[in-house]
């Protein structure tokens, strides 16, 4: 079965609390999701595997560890995920970044994918889904599907917001796929916005309505 984190770093929780204010501008916000995204990206990575290497230092020839040739790729739900991608690169800059497009219809929730391009060999590499909301978690099912289907097979989710029905719905469909999480808020409303939330994340980040 997933695994659920949920992030209680006060660094976290503080940001994310600005992130809510309808009063931060769109530069505020982005740089608040890349600050966020890299702090939750310590705990997201903490799995992986090290090897034992020989260094010289200026003083003496040492074994250390190094990370064991882990292939990481980035995958961002177009268009609010790229905010968070710039997060994760500062921490593993030798990442390859793929990117999955979808729009959702406004009536029945119901998200349509446009666009997929991933890295070369994701069959070899762990694969970190981003998207700031999991809402109704259709969006995150049907990437997370696009990438098992071209033969991804390990495979996180990480969101900054998410609601409880997106959660369930992400687990029930992909019970293989750990999901990291700033912040779960109280439910979705009648048009599938988290509530307390933060509104549009794609529009907040681009500044766009």
């Amino acid at each position: 079965m997933a695994n659920l984190t949920v992030f209680d770093h006060p660094l976290i929780q503080h940001k994310v609390s600005i992130l809510r204010d309808v009063k931060t501008s769109s530069n505020q916000f982005r740089t608040l999701v890349e600050e966020i995204t890299m702090l939750m990206s310590y705990e997201a990575l903490r799995d992986l595997p090290l090897e034992e290497v020989e260094v010289e230092t200026p003083i003496t020839k040492t074994k250390t560890n190094m990370i064991a040739g882990v292939k990481l790729a980035i995958i961002p739900i177009l268009r609010a995920g790229l905010g968070m991608v710039n997060g994760m690169l500062t921490l593993v800059p030798s990442a390859r970044v793929g990117h999955i497009g979808m729009y959702r219809d406004e009536e029945t929730l119901i998200p349509h994918p446009y666009y997929c391009k991933l890295p070369a060999n994701i069959e070899e590499r762990l694969s970190i889904v981003v998207d700031p909301m999991l809402a109704t978690g259709g969006s995150a099912v049907d990437a997370i599907n696009q990438l098992k289907n071209q033969g991804a097979k390990r495979i996180k989710f990480m969101c900054l917001i998410a609601a409880p029905e997106g959660i369930n719905k992400l687990m029930e469909e992909h019970p293989d796929v750990d999901i990291f999480c700033a912040h779960v808020d109280e439910k979705l409303n009648e048009h599938g916005y988290i509530v307390p939330g933060l509104g549009d994340a794609g529009d907040r980040i681009f500044g766009t309505k």
